[in-house]
């Protein structure tokens, strides 16, 4: 890829909000540490809040220190990266308020501005940008998920930000793909003969993709409300994770070419119908129970009114290409579930015929891929090994994990887990789209989605109640035992 001109400020919307003050500001400052940030790199934050520049930088500094955790600031590095800093109280989605921060930029000419907003306020934005004369040919803009709520929404909302940006220079960040695990998928694949032969529905007999939060909604009921599980989590997390271990080996690592492939598993998804919806689908909304030891309350009494939101899916997706005809790929994803896990199973076919006899033969386990994403990023092959030790009833077997943790491989006292939005930003600092979505991207992920949303009105399928601790409602289990699998939960 031709290097593009670096980026020479940032202007973040949304500076006091969670995300920015969680994941962002800490992501620059480990940026800053590591020497990253191009030389005279400026930071402008913007929000309604009233605050002077000073108070700004002591609730950053606040929020690195944080979650910098027991290895603390480094003084040198805090002074440089403070000094970055701007703050700016504006209206952004006004012509004034875009004209003091094009004043608080300088003779920065080649901005990248970060939308942390919600995504009603991308085009407004966008417009203002355009009339104070910020969105010139070298700037960029960075837009979090969700780009809209379904395909009509979010043609609407790519289409204002396209009339002032073109499509190379729109970032559409899903944080997932930042993961050091997500982009070693690509280097498993890809980098290595022993698995792509391997990869397809010879030797593979299904896939399951499950992202499971201990956590509920509680105060953001009013966006959950709106979205829900399906529109929160599988219309980006989860199909870009399904499009990553589906899609098939780009020319170059390009990022038209990642993309065009990612694009393809899209389009190869096959549409839910109204019958689908009973046999392939489960929507789950959780109630009182118990997690991680604690009493915790169901998502109406969170909301203090009845709802037909789902905070629990299940699915069984089809790909309807060569590769993958006849490997169902089963995605779950749930609000206060029995433990915090992300986690990727290649679960391969069982060898055709076995030579052993005996207990052997009943110890026979095929083999299993497991890339696991949070909390610990791994990728651990299952492998079946001989049982060390004499037995006078022949070869015992048994399972072996060969593991390639990163947590492992790479500890120290110094080591730290990166986090996702610094590989991200890095990224749109050096103008490199690869690991973002295109627009083509989130409107297939859309129009299958709503697919889903469709079948789901049609049939009347309303969510089914299952204890908070648990791994969601009991059709969850029959979705894959339905099909003579099980979901794995070891």
């Amino acid at each position: 890829m031709a290097d593009a001109p670096l980026a020479d400020a940032l202007v973040l919307f949304g500076g006091t909000g969670d995300l920015a003050q969680r994941m962002l500001f800490p992501s620059l400052y480990f940026l800053e540490t590591d020497g990253f940030l191009p030389e005279g790199f400026r930071i402008v934050s913007t929000a309604r809040a009233p605050l002077e520049r000073d108070a700004f930088v002591d609730l950053v500094r606040e929020s690195v220190a944080h979650r910098a955790g027991p290895l603390g600031l480094d003084e040198e590095a805090w002074g440089r990266f403070a000094g970055r800093l701007d703050y700016r109280a504006c209206d952004a989605t006004t012509v004034e308020g875009a004209r003091m921060l094009a004043a608080a930029l300088g003779e920065a000419s080649r901005p990248m501005f970060y939308l942390a907003l919600s995504p009603s306020l991308y085009g407004p934005v966008c417009t203002a940008l355009a009339g104070a004369g910020l969105a010139g040919p070298e700037t960029r803009i960075v837009l979090e998920k969700p780009v809209g709520r379904d395909l009509a929404s979010s043609m609407s909302t790519n289409a204002a930000v396209g009339a002032v940006f073109s499509e190379d220079r729109i970032f559409r960040i899903d944080h997932y793909l930042g993961k050091e695990t997500v982009q070693n998928l690509m280097a498993l694949r890809f980098a290595n003969t022993l698995f792509e032969p391997l990869w397809n529905n010879l030797t593979i007999d299904h896939v399951q993709i499950t992202v499971a939060e201990t956590e509920g909604v509680g105060e953001r009921w009013p966006y959950y409300d709106e979205y829900g599980a399906l529109r929160d989590m599988v219309q980006n997390h989860m199909l870009q994770l399904l499009c990553l271990v589906a899609m098939e080996p780009p020319a170059d690592m390009e990022p038209a070419s990642v993309r065009n492939e990612k694009v393809k598993v899209l389009r190869s998804l096959r549409r839910f119908t109204r019958a689908d919806a009973a046999a392939n689908s489960v929507r789950g909304q959780y109630t009182q129970g118990v997690v991680e030891g604690k009493s915790v309350a169901g998502y109406e009494a969170e909301r203090g009114a009845p709802s037909g939101t789902e905070t629990f899916v299940a699915l069984r997706v089809d790909i309807d290409n060569w590769r993958w005809a006849g490997v169902p790929f089963f995605l779950r994803t749930g609000k206060r579930l029995p433990e915090r896990r992300t986690q990727i199973a290649i679960q391969f076919k069982g060898v055709p015929h076995s030579v052993f006899g005996g207990s052997a033969k009943a110890d026979l386990v095929a083999n299993r891929l497991i890339i696991d994403l949070q909390p610990d990023e791994d990728i651990e092959l299952l492998l079946m090994n001989k049982a060390p030790g004499l037995s006078r009833e022949g070869m015992r077997l048994q399972p072996l994990p060969l593991s390639l943790s990163l947590l492992k491989a790479y500890s120290g006292p110094n080591a730290r887990r990166r986090i996702a939005y610094e590989r991200l930003l890095l990224d749109v600092i050096h103008g490199n789209s690869t690991l973002f979505v295109r627009r083509d991207e989130v409107e297939q992920a859309w129009a299958w989605v709503d697919g889903v949303a469709d079948a789901w009105r049609e049939s009347g399928h309303s969510p089914r109640a299952y204890a908070a601790g648990s791994w969601g409602p009991s059709g969850a289990f029959a979705l894959t035992e339905r099909y003579g699998r099980a979901w794995y939960d070891d």
